[in-house]
C-alpha cells in the first residue's frame, strides 16, 4: 500500500500514464509484458518508454522480470494510478485523502467529489491465489490467461452494478462512479455492527432484515452478509461490500440467502439474546418477494 498516493499521482507525467496503460493492455496477453512489445502497446518510442520505466520502477508502480526475457507487469499501486487518473479526469474525484481502511480484498481511501465526502474502494481480489479466487468467487469465469487485473476489475464492476440497482430503495452507499478496479461511493456513516452497542437491537434487527428483503425483491442476494459489513447509526443502517452478490435465480440462492440471514440472527442472539428462526425469516422474505416484489 502506498504511503503518499496523492504525491506520487501528482508527480506522474503524461508519458508515465501512457506506459502504465501500455503495460495494462499487454497484460491481457502476457503475465510479463515483453519490453520489445511495449512501444506498440503504449504507442511510444522505445527511448521515451525506457525513461518512464525507470521512474515507474523507482516508485514501485511496476515490476520487472528477467527470468526468460525482460518483461514488466503492474503492481496494484500502478493500477490504482490509472483508475485515479480516469476518475480525476471525469471530475468524480477532486481530492484524495488518507487511507480509511485496509482489508484482505480492498484498500479504501477518503476522497472528495466536488463538495461531497466520498470513499474510493480499490479492489484487491487478485492478491489471493488465482485458484482460490476462482473457487471462492463464482463471478470469476474461466480464462486461459487469468490476470489479477481481471479479477479486481470484475469485482469492482459487479459491486458498482449492485449499488446502482439497489440505491436508493435499499440502504446501501450511493454509487458515484467506477473505473477499472475502483468504485467511488458515498461514505457509509455510523459504526460497524460488530462494534456497536445498540439500545434498540430489535429495531435494528428488523431494519436489517427489511433491507435484505428489499434487495431480494430487486433480485439481489448479498451472499456474504455479516456483522462486519453493516453500519448502524441513529438514522438507520447501511450495507456494504457487494461484489460477490448473486441473483435471485442463482441455483444456490436459497442456501446463500439462508446463510446471510443466519449470520445476522446468530449475531443478535449472541450479543442481545434475540431469537428468531432463520427458516421462518427466509420463508417471509422469499414469500414477500413472490407476492409483489420486483
Amino acid at each position: 500500500m502506498m504511503k503518499d498516493m496523492a504525491g506520487v499521482f501528482k508527480s506522474l507525467r503524461r508519458s508515465d500514464f501512457r506506459v502504465l496503460t501500455g503495460i495494462e493492455v499487454g497484460m491481457k496477453y502476457h503475465e510479463w509484458v515483453p519490453v520489445e512489445e511495449l512501444p506498440g502497446f503504449a504507442n511510444m518510442d522505445a527511448v521515451d518508454i525506457e525513461d518512464s520505466l525507470g521512474f515507474l520502477l523507482k516508485n514501485k508502480l511496476i515490476r520487472m522480470n528477467r527470468a526468460q526475457y525482460t518483461g514488466y507487469s503492474l503492481y496494484f499501486d500502478g493500477y490504482d494510478m490509472l483508475a485515479l487518473n480516469t476518475l480525476s479526469a471525469r471530475g468524480s474525484v477532486t481530492a484524495l485523502g488518507d487511507v480509511a481502511g485496509v482489508g484482505k480484498e480492498s484498500v479504501v481511501y477518503e476522497a472528495k467529489s466536488g463538495s461531497i465526502d466520498v470513499i474510493i474502494k480499490f479492489h484487491r481480489e487478485g492478491t489471493a491465489s488465482f485458484r482460490n479466487v476462482r473457487r471462492k468467487r463464482g463471478h470469476i469465469e474461466e480464462r486461459r490467461h487469468f490476470s489479477w487485473i481481471y479479477a479486481a476489475r470484475l469485482a469492482a464492476s459487479r459491486e458498482y452494478r449492485a449499488l446502482k440497482t439497489l440505491y436508493p430503495d435499499v440502504a446501501v452507499p450511493e454509487p458515484v462512479d467506477h473505473n477499472r478496479h475502483a468504485v467511488v461511493m458515498a461514505i457509509a456513516g455510523g459504526t460497524r455492527l460488530i462494534s456497536a452497542r445498540l439500545d434498540e437491537p430489535d429495531w435494528f434487527l428488523g431494519e436489517i432484515l427489511r433491507q435484505v428483503s428489499g434487495a431480494y425483491a430487486k433480485g439481489i442476494i448479498h451472499a456474504d452478509l455479516s456483522e462486519y459489513n453493516i453500519f448502524v447509526s441513529p438514522g438507520g443502517i447501511s450495507i456494504i461490500d457487494w461484489p460477490q452478490y448473486i441473483g435471485r435465480d442463482h441455483p444456490n440462492a436459497d442456501e446463500l440467502l439462508h446463510r446471510d440471514i443466519k449470520n445476522i440472527l446468530d449475531f443478535f442472539e449472541r450479543k442481545y439474546g434475540i431469537k428468531r428462526d432463520p427458516a421462518e425469516v427466509l420463508k417471509q422474505i422469499t414469500g414477500s418477494a413472490g407476492q409483489g416484489g420486483e
